[in-house]
């Protein structure tokens, strides 16, 4: 049983991932190009005028995100596009598993009729919660440290799944009342944040970024819900029936 649930969460996490990719190349893909032609810029200015800078601009530089002397990246074009469609099935078929396993810990089954609400779900706790304190980042753009980043990230994904799981199983006030301060605690704590946030990234196209990869990220989770649902439905449907 565990085999074709795990098997139901690739497929769909893989179907997800693959059209994700696709969306990817053609909305997101573009503004990382055109935001790394802006930082190319800015670190050769850095380069030719080190002693122009003051100590605090020394410090704001240490948090961008920067490429290492040596760094391999991946060519532009179809190698990219290749790189990123794998990293969104792998990421599709992880989601997908936690959202498996998610259901079977709490009995609650996801159906061909509510994987959407699953998906919206995921798409609530992992991207719109987070990202009301760590906005996605193009490169050449300020950020805070990467590892309490990292920290806050987890906690509020984590915080923010527990809220919205209390407010799908209980309907006492006290039960609402801790989801809704589970939800909000990482947000009165906040999120760490750079020194500086100049940039030299026009304000536009990150804000075309954020919107963008939010929209596609609302899109990706939805179809991992749905396929999950259809995957589950197809694979495992007994499991839930006892």
């Amino acid at each position: 049983m565990i085999g074709r649930i795990v098997l139901a969460a690739l497929i769909a996490g893989m179907a997800a991932g693959i059209l994700m990719g696709g969306i990817q190349h053609v909305r997101i893909t573009p503004l990382i190009l055109e935001a790394e032609v802006f930082e190319k810029a800015a670190e050769a200015a850095e380069a030719a005028a080190p002693a122009e800078q003051t100590p605090d601009e020394t410090a704001a530089a240490a948090t961008t995100h920067e490429h290492e002397a040596g760094e391999w990246e991946p060519t532009d074009g179809l190698q990219r596009t290749l790189l990123t469609t794998l990293a969104s099935v792998i990421a599709g078929a992880g989601f997908a598993g936690v959202l498996a396993g998610i259901s079977l810990l709490t009995g609650i089954a996801i159906t061909p009729r509510n994987g959407l609400i699953w998906g919206l779900c995921g798409f609530l706790a992992v991207t719109v919660a987070p990202g009301a304190g760590l906005s996605p980042e193009l490169p050449g753009m300020p950020a805070g440290d990467l590892f309490m980043r990292q920290i806050w990230w987890v906690g509020t994904i984590a915080a923010t799944g527990a809220g919205l799981y209390l407010i799908a199983v209980r309907r006492e006030f006290i039960w609402i009342a801790a989801a809704v301060a589970l939800i909000a605690l990482p947000h009165l704590i906040g999120a760490p944040q750079p020194l500086t946030h100049e940039t030299t990234v026009p304000a536009g196209l990150a804000a075309a970024f954020v919107s963008n990869t939010v929209a596609a990220a609302a899109v990706f989770w939805s179809l991992i819900g749905v396929f999950l649902g259809l995957a589950l439905n197809r694979f495992a449907k007994e499991i839930y029936a006892t």
